[in-house]
């Protein structure tokens, strides 16, 4: 845990414990996903410079788009600039400051795809670019889709800010950036703010029916809007994009733990089938035995790994939303679903229905 101990504006001392997981223990933000905050708690007269010290972010690296920070060093600054700004909406506010360039690469390749379909296909492809901060998954029941965000964060009150902001940009990105307004409702998982008088911020950002206390954190679409086509959409310069974007990924997973890399890729091709060790060596780069060599350094064998990313797709699906165990077992690559009954019941001690 990392524990610090600062005096704000008003000379109060704040205490701050903010808790790094194993999942996020070697987690990264990008500079362009920092700016809004940064813009944002410029216009309200706070001293950055001093704050992004204090939370471990060398002011330097401000200066490049393609550099990466710690996850946990992210959470820090935003509960320091909560508690600075004395905002409760201050992350929902600062959702008004977005630009393409927040999303780094991802933003423009969303501006050049032709449907918001094909966007969120590539949304939890390429969203490590922007940061680890949290994962998007879509969804879809009776005619409409859940396009949701699960916030990594361990501090409650940073988590809050972070899932308002990122709702809140997609839905400005979306607005200003793509020309459509098309989100029929919007869903927190949190309970509202406690003033009233409050709730006409997230009216004024979303201009749509806000939700609380709901089983996710989502941005409702009817499913009709999502093929409609996006008249800026550009395919050659999308495949340029594409390639920009896939370099950086290598780039970022390079300085990961083996581990995590495998994760990744795991991700990316467990639907279509269960690769063997030697496949995902092969994309890394490295011999099969090297493989198995730097995963036991960490501790792990290739065949832990991909369980341990299951259960986490598994427990994700089973907890956020509608598919059925049949869908969730094909989404986690099983070719039969008794295989994953048994998997599940083996980590849990329950069936994937009771867990539920």
């Amino acid at each position: 845990n990392i524990f610090t101990v600062y005096a704000n504006n008003s000379g109060s001392l704040i205490s701050l414990n903010i808790e790094s997981s194993k999942n996020d223990r070697f987690g990264l933000a990008s500079v362009p996903a920092l700016k809004p905050y940064l813009k944002a708690a410029e216009d309200c007269g706070i001293d950055c410079y001093s704050l992004l010290k204090l939370a471990g972010i060398d002011a330097e690296i401000l200066q490049d788009n393609n550099k990466h920070f710690s996850n946990t060093a992210m959470e820090r600054l935003i509960r320091l600039l909560i508690i600075e700004s004395g905002d409760p909406c201050f992350g929902l506010h600062a959702a008004k400051y977005v630009e393409p360039s927040s999303y780094s690469v991802l933003g423009y390749i969303a501006m050049n795809c032709s449907t918001l379909r094909k966007i969120q296909a590539k949304i939890p492809i390429f969203e490590k670019i922007v940061g680890d901060m949290g994962q998007t998954s879509i969804t879809d029941d009776n005619g409409y889709i859940y396009q949701s965000w699960r916030c990594t964060f361990s501090d409650p009150q940073a988590k809050r800010h972070e899932v308002e902001h990122v709702l809140g940009s997609w839905h400005t990105y979306g607005r200003h950036y793509l020309g459509i307004n098309c989100s029929h409702s919007i869903w927190f998982a949190h309970s509202p703010p406690q003033d009233e008088c409050l709730l006409n911020e997230y009216k004024e950002i979303f201009g749509c029916e806000v939700c609380f206390n709901k089983p996710l954190s989502c941005i409702v679409f009817k499913e009709e809007v999502l093929d409609e086509i996006l008249p800026q959409a550009n395919e050659q310069l999308l495949q340029t994009l594409l390639g920009h974007a896939t370099q950086a990924m290598a780039i970022i997973d390079k300085y990961q733990p083996v581990s995590v890399q495998v994760k990744n890729i795991l991700i990316l091709i467990l639907k279509q089938r269960t690769p063997s060790s030697e496949t995902i060596a092969r994309q890394l780069g490295m011999s099969n035995r090297t493989l198995q060599r730097k995963l036991k350094e960490e501790g792990l064998s290739y065949k832990e790994v991909l369980n341990e990313l299951r259960l986490e797709l598994a427990l994700h699906y089973l907890e956020h939303t509608e598919l059925t165990v049949e869908t969730i077992a094909d989404e986690l690559g099983y070719m039969e679903i008794r295989s994953f009954h048994r998997g599940f019941k083996l980590w849990t001690g329950r069936t994937p229905g009771s867990y539920r």
